[in-house]
Order: C-alpha cells, then sequence, then structure tokens
C-alpha cells in the first residue's frame, strides 16, 4: 500500500542561483524542502551514501544548476520554482530497492518525458518513503506542470497500478486525512473539531431509543444532520461540508447505529443540555446577542469565562460543540489576552491605533536594517563585524514587532469569530426555546 502527495514549492529563481553560488546561505523560507533534496544529494546520510539517488533527464552531482538554465532558456524564472512529492509506503511491506525501484518507474511514467526529476529513497524513518523533485518548467517545450485534478487521478493510479504489479496491497477505499496538526491534535485528545463531533455522536447513541430522537439530540446541540442516504452525515452551521459518521469511526453506519441506541437511556431518551458560565461577573455582561461591541478587551475577557478558562480553577466546562473546540487554542487565546492587556487596549479604536504605531516602528526598522546592510557591502573587514552585530539586534527589534503586530491582526479576526460564535449559541437556544413553548401550548390546549 502506497500514498501519493505533491505540492508546489514557490520562490524565486534568484534564491536558487544565490543556494548554488553560496550553499551556507540561509535557505528562503518555505523553499526548506526543495533545497533539502539536493543537501540529500551532497550530503545523504538519509539515503545510504546515495545508493538510493536516481536523476532523470539530469545529473545528480548538477541537477540544480541544470534546472536553473532551464528557467532561463524559457524566461520563466518565478512563481512556482519546483514541485515536490512523496509515494510513502506501509511499514515492512517493501524492501529499500524495491521501494527506490518502484518510485523511479512512478516518476518516468508521470514526469520522465518532459521534466528533469531527483528520485530519493529516504530509510530514516518507520516507513519506507520517496521523495521527488521536479522543474516547474519543461526541458521539452518550456511548459510549466499543471497539477490539476485529472494529474492528482493519474498519479494515485499510476502508484496503485505500479503496486498490483510488485504484489504490494492498494487502499480500497481512500479518504482525505485531516491536516498534520490537527492529527496531532487528534491524537493528543485535544478538542478537535472531529474529536467533538464524536463526542456528541457517542451522547446521542447512547442517550436515544430512537433514530428520530437520536437527530433530535444532535439539532438541540446545534448540528445539522443528514439521515436520508446510506451514510449518515452532520456538520456545524459554520463548516461549509458535511462529516459522514462512518469517517468518524468506521463503526458508525446506520445498521450499527440501528443496534446500539438507547445503550444508557434506561428511562427513556436523554435530553441534551446547553450552559454558560456561571461566575460571569456583572462588569463583564457587555455582550448582548446580535449586537457587536467595539470594548475588545471585555470582550476577550467574557468568552475566557465561557470556555471556562476563567476563574481559575473553575470546574465549569462548555457543553456547547460551537465552544469546545475553541478550547484547542488556549495558548493562543491566553497570548492575545495578555497583550491587550499588557497594551492597554480596551476598545476597538485603541487597537488600530497600536496597528498604525506597530507598523510604523516596522517600516522604520526595515527601513534601517536596510541602510546597514548597505553600508556591510562598502565597509572594510574591521568595520563590517560591527554593522552585522548592529544588524542583528535591528532583525531581532523587527521579530519582536512583527510577533506584535500579528497578535495585534489576531485579536480583530477573533473578536469577530468570538461573536458570530455566541450568536449561533444564542440564537440555536432561542430557537429550541420558541419550539417548547409551542409544543407546551399544544399540549395545553389539546
Amino acid at each position: 500500500m502506497a500514498t501519493t502527495s505533491l505540492w508546489h514549492i514557490k520562490g524565486r529563481l534568484s534564491d536558487l542561483i544565490a543556494y548554488v553560488e553560496n550553499p551556507e546561505k540561509t535557505i528562503p523560507k518555505g523553499t526548506e524542502d526543495f533545497f533539502n533534496v539536493f543537501s540529500y544529494i551532497q550530503n545523504p546520510q538519509k539515503t545510504a551514501d546515495g545508493s538510493y539517488v536516481t536523476a532523470i533527464n539530469c545529473l545528480k552531482q548538477t541537477a540544480l544548476q541544470q534546472m536553473i538554465l532551464t528557467k532561463q532558456r524559457y524566461g520563466k524564472e518565478d512563481n512556482y520554482i519546483a514541485w515536490h512529492g512523496y509515494q510513502s509506503f506501509r511499514p515492512g511491506e517493501v524492501t529499500p530497492e524495491r521501494c527506490h525501484e518502484i518510485g523511479v518507474k512512478l516518476a518516468h511514467e508521470m514526469w520522465g518525458d518532459s521534466f528533469q526529476v531527483i528520485v530519493t529513497t529516504h530509510l530514516d524513518k518507520g516507513h519506507l518513503h520517496n521523495y521527488f523533485c521536479f522543474n516547474s518548467v519543461s526541458f521539452k517545450d518550456g511548459k510549466k506542470y499543471n497539477y490539476s485534478k485529472a494529474e492528482q487521478q493519474r498519479l494515485r493510479d499510476t502508484s496503485d497500478r505500479l503496486c498490483w504489479e510488485y504484489g504490494l496491497s492498494v487502499i480500497e477505499h481512500g479518504r482525505k486525512a485531516p491536516s498534520r496538526p490537527v492529527w496531532l491534535d487528534e491524537q493528543s485528545g485535544k478538542p478537535t473539531r472531529y474529536n467533538v463531533y464524536r463526542a456528541d455522536v457517542q451522547e446521542a447513541v447512547n442517550g436515544s431509543r430512537t433514530v428520530e430522537m437520536m437527530e433530535k439530540y444532535l439539532c438541540r446541540k446545534g448540528y445539522l444532520t443528514d439521515f436520508t442516504g446510506k451514510h449518515w452525515k452532520i456538520r456545524l452551521p459554520q463548516y461549509q461540508h458535511f462529516t459522514r459518521l462512518d469517517t468518524l469511526d468506521e463503526r458508525w453506519t446506520p445498521e450499527n447505529i440501528r443496534h446500539g441506541l438507547g445503550a444508557r437511556a434506561s428511562f427513556g431518551n436523554k435530553r441534551p443540555t446547553v450552559n454558560f458560565a456561571p461566575e460571569l461577573p456583572e462588569e463583564l455582561r457587555v455582550y448582548v446577542p446580535f449586537q457587536r461591541t467595539f470594548h475588545i478587551y471585555r470582550l476577550f475577557l467574557y468568552w475566557e469565562y465561557q470556555l471556562g478558562i476563567l476563574p481559575r480553577g473553575t470546574t465549569y466546562q462548555p457543553t456547547s460543540p460551537f465552544m469546545r473546540e475553541e478550547l484547542r487554542k488556549l495558548d493562543e487565546i491566553t497570548a492575545q489576552v495578555d497583550y491587550l492587556a499588557k497594551n492597554r487596549i480596551e476598545t476597538l479604536g485603541d487597537l488600530l491605533s497600536a496597528r498604525e504605531a506597530l507598523q510604523g516602528e516596522m517600516d522604520e526598522l526595515t527601513n534601517q536594517r536596510k541602510q546597514l546592510q548597505n553600508k556591510i557591502r562598502r565597509a572594510s573587514p574591521a568595520e563590517r563585524e560591527r554593522l552585522r552585530q548592529e544588524k542583528q539586534a535591528v532583525t531581532a527589534q523587527i521579530t519582536a514587532c512583527r510577533k506584535k503586530l500579528k497578535l495585534n491582526v489576531g485579536v480583530e479576526e477573533r473578536s469577530t469569530k468570538i461573536q458570530d460564535t455566541m450568536d449561533m449559541v444564542y440564537a440555536n437556544e432561542e430557537q429550541h426555546r420558541q419550539t417548547a413553548q409551542i409544543r407546551t401550548r399544544g399540549e395545553r390546549y389539546r
């Protein structure tokens, strides 16, 4: 079984040339993987002394230089400078020789007729995997590679066919995996969207005697449901796409759920509850649903109470799925509140004024660093070291300023999200309160 993926490397030709002329030069941010491929050729600790490195339509030792010449020949020197991807095998399924052989065949079939490609097989993980790095510009006609959905499918199909030919397993029913940060958070038990979904669905299955009551349970929590097809699905209103229950847990097919309903509903169907922070101070009750507030600092404190972050040592935890996923971002929220407190930012106006001052400081420091860089080029060797130290100090100030600016922008973005989330929570509560009142009136007049 092999999985594949491919992504572009964006940059400038000058970065490639600078790296070729001085390999000790700092690698441009975002292109580390691309340059690492050539580092493995020069220092191949991961590839068994270079035994598992193959160049297609170029030479291993001069592959990067040849890619640069191809770009210069056709005048395509910016945007996507290369493509980088992998083919990863199940642990213990292939030998290094077989893994590299399959990878080279895959690269030949996919890109060997038009592009310069480097194939490396890495042996440093529990699973063997091939890395592909190829020029974005064709040496044949100068056209750029277009990674369309059809091309993505061709890559998967070609990899699967080669696996069949070599007697390896193939993924029969593939599904899109979550991003790596989300996957890591899920493994550590943090409340990601999918972990929140799983917990609520499990509650609904355990506490409902019928499918109808299970669906009502989830709707009362705020979910949108679709139990009409052979794959039951749910989602929260803030997300565009539904998530299948059998994707959350392969056992959650309609048949299995029907058999498992009511495991803990001894005395009838369980009703979900949505609670709010019980210890919210009177001075923080500034938020009114559906009315925007510009008092950002109090809004963030209000949010920390609703999430159970404040007061310290509280046992309260939010039950609404609209809010529980936010607990995954506690560090980020805490840093933003600390930023507001330390800089005495109370309102949106204060926030925008602070941002303007930060941007002015950033522009001034950037200009100062540029002047120092010009002086370094013209300075004598003795003076150059002093100027470099000055430049490093200015760079450190720019880094600190950039972090503050990021926090400032993040506060504004989160303030809008907080109010949108609470609007949805209160709207959901109001809808079900009115439904309950109508039902009560109907029973009274019956």
